[in-house]
């Protein structure tokens, strides 16, 4: 009789071992998987959604999440625009102009730079020591950058006038060179990539000049979402907004084990350059609520947009961000 209850508490416990394993296993299954892209390549400055990923916040909301590399902004919403992806992080003055001048349905769901990273880069030893210095001289970014498109409204409100200053467009990978040679007189950088750059130009000193501080003030990199998605699946876009933000949150309070864990998904980033670039992450990131978008702030940055660029169509903030996304 013992021998046949042990039989049967063994049997027991066995399908109560399989009954969990089917439980996990279907949990697994269940798990949404998000294929996320960058705004331009990757580098330590996106070492927050790999915190993330390291510290289990994207399991936690049932999220299975790629990350994956973009060639820009404007290459990141066509992206989350055809569903190549389902996420993506982009730079504000691309949503606007993708709506205005290309019908690219996409919109901003939560703001991880409020605060402008747009600067200029000289050597130290260039004697450029404020921005009127820039007169006369000869500056080089990419053909596609904003640094460049932003210039003039830059040196309005810094007090000078640019129709002396001469920008040339090459690759980014030259830029560097470029400056390191004195082939021009600065270039034109994110604050986020001062870290690298200053490791490319050593022993030689770099020193920025941030639009922000002239005053420009506009909303940069964001979440970005397809419209689709929005209206389909608004419950996954607030789970990943709310594990980015808690990887946002503990990679700007430990700038160090970020840049470890970046450097551990990607052996390639050197960790040291990877910290340096998560504490300029902070720099830009910081507000009364991680995350939040102003309307506001988002029709004075439509109006920056409209007067650097051509606009098709005229567009207003609720073309180019939803509310709703933030965790409470």
């Amino acid at each position: 009789m013992s021998c046949v209850r042990f039989l049967s508490n063994a049997f027991g416990l066995a399908l109560g071992i399989f009954a969990a394993l089917i439980v996990a296993v279907s949990a697994a299954a269940a798990a949404n998987h998000v294929v996320f892209v960058t705004d331009y390549g990757l580098y330590g400055r996106h070492a927050y959604y790999f915190v993330a990923m390291e510290k289990g916040y994207y399991a936690a909301e049932n999220l299975d999440v790629e990350i994956v590399r973009s060639q820009g902004s404007a290459n990141t919403i066509k992206q989350v625009a055809n569903g190549t992806a389902q996420l993506g992080f982009a730079d504000a003055f691309a949503v606007v102009l993708g709506r205005a001048n290309d019908d690219v349905p996409v919109k901003l769901v939560a703001m991880i730079y409020p605060k402008p990273p747009h600067a200029v880069y000289v050597l130290k030893s260039s004697g450029i020591a404020k921005p009127q210095d820039f007169v006369g001289k000869t500056l080089a970014d990419t053909a596609f950058s904003s640094v460049p498109k932003l210039f003039s409204t830059y040196a309005k409100v810094a007090g000078f006038d640019p129709s002396n200053t001469k920008w040339i467009a090459t690759n980014s990978d030259a830029l560097p060179g470029l400056l390191t040679s004195k082939r021009v007189d600065g270039i034109g950088q994110f604050t986020v990539g001062e870290p690298l750059l200053a490791a490319a130009a050593a022993p030689q000193e770099v020193v920025g000049f941030p639009y922000a501080d002239a005053g420009l003030d506009y909303y940069s990199n964001g979440i970005v979402a397809a419209d689709d998605m929005i209206k389909s699946n608004p419950d996954l876009i607030r789970r990943f907004v709310k594990a980015t933000l808690h990887g946002l949150i503990t990679a700007i309070a430990d700038p160090q084990d970020a840049g470890q864990i970046m450097h551990k998904y990607h052996p390639e980033i050197d960790t040291t350059i990877a910290i340096a670039e998560t504490k300029k992450v902070k720099e830009l990131a910081v507000q009364p609520k991680l995350g939040a978008i102003d309307p506001a702030r988002v029709d004075k940055t439509i109006a920056i947009v409209a007067a650097t660029y051509p606009l098709k169509k005229n567009v207003v903030s609720t073309d180019v961000y939803a509310p709703g996304f933030l965790p409470d």
